[in-house]
């Protein structure tokens, strides 16, 4: 099924590429969440007549990202956990409490942009990958040390 990205979508393409996806894909992913439209010759003509816009607005999101990235990559978290034999924590740092130091901070990012896979459970020193936008992905230390 073709379809028009309205946003950028990582490993997908960017604002105005026509790509071909696999139709449940398209239908209950892409299109009930606006990130695509249908690719009929009305939407491609249309995209056409937008191209120079939706590329302003990409550019300003992403200069919007660069700046916040710019700042996030200054940032150093510090989080104090009770310790158990071994280093192991007692419980987690999860992408929820990243984003509440964060925005302790004065710096707003929402918590499912926070890149961490699996919860730390471990005492050291972490690269936590921030998704901003598709091209600017700043990376946060995360420092868990002993309560």
């Amino acid at each position: 099924m073709e379809i028009i990205l309205r946003q950028a979508v990582d490993n997908l393409g960017h604002p105005g590429d026509v790509v071909d996806v696999k139709a449940g894909y398209a239908r209950n992913y892409l299109l009930p969440r606006g990130l695509a439209f249908l690719a009929t010759e009305g939407n491609k003509k249309r995209i056409e007549q937008d191209r120079a816009r939706l590329e302003e607005a990409e550019n300003q999101r992403r200069g919007t990202a660069q700046e916040l990235a710019a700042k996030l990559e200054e940032v150093s978290l510090t989080f104090s956990a009770r310790v158990g034999e071994e280093g192991k924590l007692f419980g987690s740092v999860t992408a929820a409490d990243i984003a509440q130091q964060l925005e302790a901070q004065g710096l707003h990012v929402e918590k499912r942009l926070i890149d961490l896979h699996d919860p730390i459970r471990a005492l050291g020193v972490y690269r936590v990958p921030v998704r901003l936008h598709a091209d600017v992905k700043p990376e946060i230390k995360v420092w868990v040390i002993k309560q």
